[in-house]
């Protein structure tokens, strides 16, 4: 007798919030670009690129922390991970927050940010919980990231509700920051086990062993120039500071340089995403110190590329691994990898100057192939995730 499908998708955190994580980051830019022409349906006050900006961060790119941590911290702790109810709750929350996002309804900002604010306080009270019951500290640095990402949800809501759209801006830009240090909490803990099965299959030795004291250097240094930034320093100082939080983030890319084998797919997808996050902050950095751009790009290539990267990499990594196949990614994830870089240097390089404005509706494309991407992704996996080992 089969398992009905609503049972399935509960049994882990992944097999839920991974397929609307590729939903929500595939179809809702598309959306936005292609059916609404940068509006949205019940826009009226909010501008339009502040919700766009929210739904990527807090929409799409929330749906996959829920998905990695309700399967990552139990695997981690050697616990059972969350199943059926909590998992149905966390996602009514983050799915009723979404109907704000999709439809640009301003009366719906409040719900919708307490939806938001639930799931976050949920997600960080299982942590804790796991935490006491376990006696464990691994859990309290995502914790701590948590917390600092509630509160930026809390107060770009807030400066939606009361019309400081320039405020609401800054927030979203803080919590998209914040989500680049998770990332760099997430690579450091998938890099290792996946570097040392690709170097040995058999899992019986483990050759690659990063420097204890770098494990964590990129998201310590973004923690560093977020304060920094919050403390009013000067755009060049700041600058600085963003600057090394990309040669960081750099650094992590250097690590996947583990000679022929690091063209495994699983380890370009690595590298990819910590190499964007460091492009896009050293650009970020640069902007402080007079470089000829705005912000918009070095941000699409951060949070655009080096999350997007690192979101199809743990999808596709985590997806192998927690539906029983290991390694060994399929045509179509990888092509997806290719599209989804496309579409982040199409969207930012000519933003920045450094590289032609090709002929055609940019953002289209860059929308359609950013689309294909997670949807590829999506297409590979469905038959795994539906039905259980």
């Amino acid at each position: 007798m089969n398992t009905p499908l609503h049972r399935v998708l509960s049994d882990e955190g992944f097999r839920l919030f991974f397929p609307l994580t590729a939903l929500h980051a595939g179809l809702w830019p598309l959306a936005w670009v292609a059916l609404w022409s940068f509006d949205l349906p019940f826009a009226r006050d909010v501008p339009p690129g502040i919700w766009h900006g929210y739904e990527m961060i807090f929409g799409a790119w929330g749906a996959a922390l829920l998905g990695f941590l309700t399967t990552a911290a139990a695997e981690w702790t050697d616990t059972r991970p969350l199943h059926g109810r909590p998992l149905w709750v966390l996602a009514a929350l983050w799915a009723f927050a979404r109907v704000a996002g999709v439809l640009g309804a301003d009366a719906l900002i409040l719900p919708a940010m307490l939806a938001d604010l639930a799931w976050l306080a949920l997600l960080v009270a299982y942590l804790l919980g796991l935490s006491v019951r376990q006696r464990t500290t691994r859990l309290l640095t995502f914790s701590g990231w948590l917390l600092a990402l509630g509160l930026a949800c809390l107060m770009a809501r807030l400066a939606m509700l009361t019309g400081r759209f320039d405020l609401a801006t800054e927030w979203l830009r803080t919590g998209g920051l914040l989500f680049l240090g998770l990332l760099g909490l997430a690579l450091a803990r998938i890099t290792v086990p996946v570097t040392n099965i690709v170097l040995d299959p058999s899992e019986a030795t483990s050759p690659f062993r990063p420097h204890p004291g770098r494990l964590n250097l990129s998201s310590g240094l973004v923690a560093l120039a977020l304060a920094g930034q919050g403390l009013g320093l000067s755009p060049a100082v700041a600058g600085f500071l963003w600057i090394a939080a990309g040669a960081a983030f750099m650094d992590r890319m250097a690590e996947g340089f583990i000679g022929a084998r690091a063209f495994r797919a699983e380890i370009m997808v690595l590298m990819g995403s910590a190499g964007f996050a460091g492009a896009g902050l050293l650009g970020l950095g640069a902007t402080g110190l007079g470089a000829p751009w705005g912000e918009a790009g070095p941000l699409h290539l951060a949070l655009m590329g080096g999350l997007g990267l690192g979101v199809l990499a743990v999808l596709a990594i985590a997806g192998r691994f927690h539906t029983g196949q290991g390694l060994g990614l399929n045509l179509a994830t990888r092509t997806g990898f290719l599209l989804a870089a496309a579409a982040v240097l199409l969207r930012a390089l000519p933003e920045m100057g450094l590289m032609p404005w090709p002929p055609g509706p940019l953002h289209l494309i860059a929308a359609l192939l950013w689309a294909a991407a997670f949807l590829l992704w999506l297409v590979d996996y469905w038959p795994a995730i539906r039905r259980l080992p």
